[in-house]
C-alpha cells in the first residue's frame, strides 16, 4: 500500500541541503542507523495523568513508525539520504511501518529485515501537562546478528550509546569515514561513568541533555558539562530544554548559545530525535555552528506542536511555512528572529501551506476506496 504521507510528500518541495557538496565519488548514503522501530500510539489532549480505576479520554490520537524510525524520518525529511537498518515484525503492525518508511519516506531498507512469526514492538504514550507517559511491550528479535556489522559507506551514522556496551558497528563506521553523531540514554546503574562509553572515541559529536551531561562530567553547570566533554569529540552539544541549547567545537574552541523557539507543544515524543537530525544535517552542510545549534532547535520546536515522534518531524515546506508566519505573528523580538534565521533564506522553497499544518491521522490506515 502507498501511504497518505507519501502522496503528500510527493506535492511538496524538494530541498537537498548538500546539494552544492555532492560529488560523483560521494557516497549514495548519507546517514546510517540502526535499531528498533515500534508501532507508536499516541495519545493528547490529556488534562492530567491517568487515575488507577477510571477512565479518560484523549482528544487527539495519532499512530506512527516510532523508536529509531522518529531519527530516520526527521533525516530523510530534512533530504538526507537515509539508510536504516532494522528488524521488522511479521504482522500486519510490521507491514504497516514498513510501509510508512518506505514509501512514504523515501528511507533505504535494504538492510532492514522482517522477522518470520515475530510481532511488532509497540509503545503507547500518553501526553499531559508537558510531559509523557510510555508503556511499551515487545521481544528481543530474533537472530540478532541480522543487523550487519558492516555499514554502507556513508557521510555519516548516528548511534545512541549505551554504558558498558560498546557496539561494532559504530568503529566500523567511524573507519570507514563516516562522522558519528550519537546521543544518550538515562544510565540506570546510576554509575554515570563516561568510560563505560566506550564508542565516545569514534564519535563526531555528542548530544546529551543537561542532566545527562552533567552526571557524565560531575558538574553543576551544563554549559561547564560541555567544556569537559569537548575534550572526548569534536562537537559537545547540551540540550537545556526551555533555554536552547549551547555547544562547544572542540577543535577550535569555539562556543554557541541558541535559546530556545517558544511554542505551544502538544507532544514531546520525538524531539530529542529531530533536534539531532537538525544538527546532523547542519554539521554535514557544513555551516557555522551557531547556525546548525539553531537550525536543530527549530526543527524540534516544530516537532512539539504534531503528534509523535515520525509524525511530527518537519519538512522543509512546513519550515518554509514557519518562516513566513514567524516573521509577522511571532511573540519574540522579529529583528533578532530574523537575523538569527537568516540563513533559511537561501534554502527555503516558497511555502506551500498556511501554518500551522496539521497531518496526523488517528488511524494506522484506512482501506483503498473500490475503484
Amino acid at each position: 500500500m502507498t501511504t497518505a504521507r507519501g502522496e503528500q510528500q510527493r506535492h511538496e518541495s524538494e530541498v537537498d541541503p548538500l546539494g552544492c557538496l555532492r560529488e560523483p565519488t560521494d557516497p549514495s548514503c548519507d546517514v546510517f542507523l540502526t535499531g528498533t522501530v515500534f508501532l507508536d500510539i499516541i495519545f493528547t489532549g490529556l488534562d492530567s495523568a491517568p487515575v488507577r480505576g477510571t477512565e479518560s479520554w484523549a482528544r487527539g490520537m495519532g499512530s506512527s513508525p516510532g523508536g529509531v524510525a522518529n531519527m530516520a524520518t526527521a533525516l530523510a525529511r530534512l533530504g538526507l539520504h537515509t539508510s536504516l537498518a532494522a528488524a521488522f515484525g511479521d504482522d500486519h503492525y510490521g507491514e504497516y511501518c514498513w510501509d510508512a518508511l518506505e514509501q512514504g519516506e523515501g528511507i533505504d531498507l535494504a538492510l532492514s529485515r522482517t522477522v518470520p512469526g515475530w510481532h511488532s514492538p509497540v509503545t503507547v504514550s500518553m501526553a499531559y501537562e508537558g510531559e509523557r507517559t510510555m508503556v511499551s511491550h515487545g521481544h528481543e528479535a530474533p537472530d540478532p546478528d541480522g543487523v550487519p556489522v558492516h555499514p554502507p559507506r556513508a557521510r555519516a551514522a548516528v548511534a545512541s550509546l549505551v554504558p558498558g556496551r560498546p557496539e561494532e558497528w559504530v568503529a566500523r563506521a567511524a573507519r570507514n569515514g563516516a562522522k558519528v553523531f550519537a546521543d544518550v540514554g538515562w544510565d540506570d546503574t546510576g554509575h554515570w561513568d563516561l568510560k563505560g562509553l566506550t564508542d565516545l572515541e569514534h564519535c563526531e559529536a555528542f548530544l546529551p541533555n543537561a542532566a545527562e551531561a552533567m552526571r557524565y562530567t560531575r558538574t553543576d553547570c551544563p554549559r561547564a558539562a560541555a567544556r569537559a566533554l569537548a575534550d572526548k569529540v569534536r562537537y559537545a552539544v547540551v540540550t537545556l530544554g526551555s533555554e536552547g541549547a549551547y555547544a562547544v567545537d572542540g577543535g577550535t574552541g569555539e562556543t554557541a548559545e541558541v535559546p530556545a523557539i517558544q511554542v505551544s507543544a502538544l507532544d514531546p515524543t520525538g524531539a530529542g530525535d529531530v533536534f539531532v537530525a537538525g544538527f546532523v544535517t547542519g554539521t554535514l552542510a557544513d555551516w557555522p555552528l551557531a547556525d546548525r545549534l539553531a537550525f536543530a532547535g527549530l526543527t524540534a520546536a516544530l516537532s512539539v506542536q504534531e503528534f509523535g515522534g515520525s509524525l511530527s518531524a518537519p519538512t522543509w515546506d512546513e519550515i518554509a511555512a514557519w518562516w513566513q508566519y514567524a516573521q509577522g505573528h511571532t511573540g519574540q523580538d522579529p529583528e533578532l528572529l530574523r537575523a538569527r534565521y537568516a540563513f533559511l533564506e537561501r534554502l527555503l522553497p516558497a511555502p506551500a501551506r498556511a501554518w500551522p499544518p496539521r497531518r496526523a491521522v488517528p488511524t494506522i490506515g484506512f482501506r483503498a476506496a473500490p475503484a
